[in-house]
């Protein structure tokens, strides 16, 4: 796309636009991650924040940074998704846990869940640890999902001024408002959340026992050793599987499920994945030509060294996301696409 005119002072040269616009790209992900609650619609945001980039950079005259217009462009065009769609949820939102033996009903839109996002895709992999580790803190599933239950004005403000660390002062000129309305926002969004039903699956930090917990995870659920795997839960663990709405509450109705209705998931292999700022699996299924395909993006949450919540994503296209293989061998070696 060409741009026209001369640079002015804080206005990248027109052939330096693509790679000053790539160097935000992951930060601006975070941002729309948080405020859609969908990878693949941050990345969606993303690219059509650079579009208008592209379309606008002759109105760029520099009297604020590159990255503060980028952010009062995808903001707009956060807004402008925002209002098309409903309020992206978690199954464990919507009604009471389901029964192993019961019918796992009908599937739900994609527009209506909550979906992970790779870290790799919104983090940070360099700079100072302790920021690294909030940044992963601020899109863990819990979060992001709370997020969605304020309007977008005070969605965008707790991002900005709490995970982002803004001054209030700049989230106003980002906003177009005064900064005693930038502050009341922020006062609203806190007692919001603050109010919000507690769901029994918020998480605790990711330490090194998480590794290990998922480690012995891994090892059971390939060796399909169920009771071993009862054995990893926390008493009040959840496991959920968008697009159904079906949600399962406690070791037995986990591991009745595994041998029941989810038994098609023996034979399954998985490959390591980081998702929602902790350490999870992306599993395979056996296929009836005898390779293995994607099935499941899981997000792996525990406290206390017990897993608390098994969040399994029935997405397909989620694992091209990650970065994921189209298949595997019956031994688990990807297979070339």
């Amino acid at each position: 796309m060409a741009i026209t005119g001369t640079p002015t002072e804080g206005r990248p040269a027109p052939e330096d636009l693509e790679a000053a616009l790539e160097a935000h790209r992951r930060e601006l992900t975070g941002y729309c991650y948080r405020m859609l609650g969908s990878g693949s619609e941050a990345e969606d945001a993303v690219q059509e924040t650079f579009i208008r980039a592209w379309r606008k950079i002759d109105s760029f005259e520099g009297r604020s940074s590159l990255r503060s217009w980028l952010y009062r462009i995808a903001h707009n065009v956060c807004l402008d998704m925002v209002r098309s769609v409903q309020r992206r949820a978690r199954p464990m939102e919507l009604g009471p846990p389901g029964s192993a033996d019961g019918d796992i009903g009908p599937t739900r839109g994609e527009k209506m869940w909550v979906r992970p996002v790779a870290d790799e895709r919104v983090v940070p992999d360099d700079g100072d640890p302790g920021d690294v580790a909030a940044a992963r803190e601020s899109i863990r599933l819990a979060f992001v999902t709370a997020l969605q239950h304020l309007p977008p004005k005070q969605r965008s403000v707790l991002i900005l001024r709490e995970v982002l660390r803004w001054q209030a002062s700049e989230v106003a000129e980002l906003l177009d408002t005064s900064v005693a309305s930038v502050n009341s926002a922020l006062q609203r969004a806190r007692a919001t959340l603050e109010a919000l039903p507690p769901t029994g699956v918020d998480p605790a930090p990711v330490d090194e026992a998480h590794a290990d917990l998922l480690a012995r995870y891994v090892d059971a659920f390939e060796r399909y050793d169920i009771s071993a795997l009862v054995e990893l839960l926390h008493e009040d663990a959840v496991m959920s599987m968008p697009p159904w709405e079906l949600w399962l509450r406690g070791p037995d109705e986990i591991g009745r499920w595994h041998l029941g209705k989810g038994a098609g998931c023996e034979g399954s292999r998985v490959l390591p994945i980081t998702a929602n700022g902790v350490p999870g699996v992306a599993s395979y299924k056996p296929a009836d030509d005898g390779t293995l395909r994607p099935w499941s993006i899981q997000v792996v949450e525990s406290r206390d060294g017990k897993i608390t919540a098994l969040n399994h994503f029935i997405y397909e296209d989620l694992f091209a996301e990650f970065g994921l293989p189209p298949a595997l061998t019956p031994d688990g070696d990807p297979l070339p696409a």
